[in-house]
C-alpha cells in the first residue's frame, strides 16, 4: 500500500521537469529530410519538433516517418532525402500543453507519448516534458513518502 499524497506530486511545477527549448534538438520548416535525419541520428532522439524561424511549433518529425517517405517499391530512394522537406511529411497533430497548465493535465498525454511539447500562450516552443522525467520524479516522491519515520 502506497501512502502517497498525490496532491504534493501533482503540484510540482512543469518548469522544474521540462527540458528547455535551448537544449532540445529540433529542425526548422524548410529543412530537407537529410538534415532532419542527421539531427535525429546525432541527437539519439526518435522524434524531434519542427519549428519555424520564430520558434513556433508546427509538428514532429521522426526517423520512421522519414524512412517511410523514401521507401520505393523496389528500393530505398535515398536521393529523396535531399529533395523532400520536413513540412511535407511531419506529424501536425502534436501532443502539446501550455506552459501554464498544471502537471496533472499532462499525465493523460504522457501515457501515449514519450514526451509532450510545451509552449507559451502565444504558441512559442518552450521545451519538452519527457515521460521519463515525470516517472523519475514520481518514483523519488514515492520513495520519500514510504521511508520509515526512523530513517528521516
Amino acid at each position: 500500500m502506497i501512502s502517497l499524497h498525490s496532491g504534493e506530486f501533482l503540484e510540482i511545477n512543469m518548469l522544474d521537469l521540462m527540458i528547455p527549448s535551448e537544449r532540445v534538438a529540433h529542425v526548422q520548416i524548410g529543412n530537407n529530410l537529410e538534415h532532419a535525419l542527421l539531427v535525429l541520428t546525432k541527437s539519439g532522439y526518435t522524434a524531434i519538433p519542427v519549428l519555424d524561424p520564430k520558434y513556433k511549433l508546427h509538428g514532429l518529425i521522426s526517423t520512421p516517418i522519414i524512412m517511410d517517405s523514401i521507401l520505393g517499391l523496389e528500393r530505398i530512394e535515398f536521393e529523396q532525402l535531399e529533395k523532400k522537406h520536413v513540412e511535407e511529411i511531419m506529424i501536425k497533430d502534436v501532443p502539446r500543453v501550455k506552459i501554464t497548465e498544471p502537471l496533472k493535465s499532462c499525465l493523460d498525454l504522457l501515457v501515449n507519448h514519450p514526451f509532450i511539447c510545451v509552449e507559451t500562450e502565444e504558441g512559442l516552443f518552450e521545451g519538452i516534458l519527457p515521460r521519463s522525467t515525470v516517472l523519475n520524479q514520481l518514483n523519488k516522491h514515492i520513495r520519500r513518502a514510504n521511508k520509515p519515520k526512523s530513517e528521516e
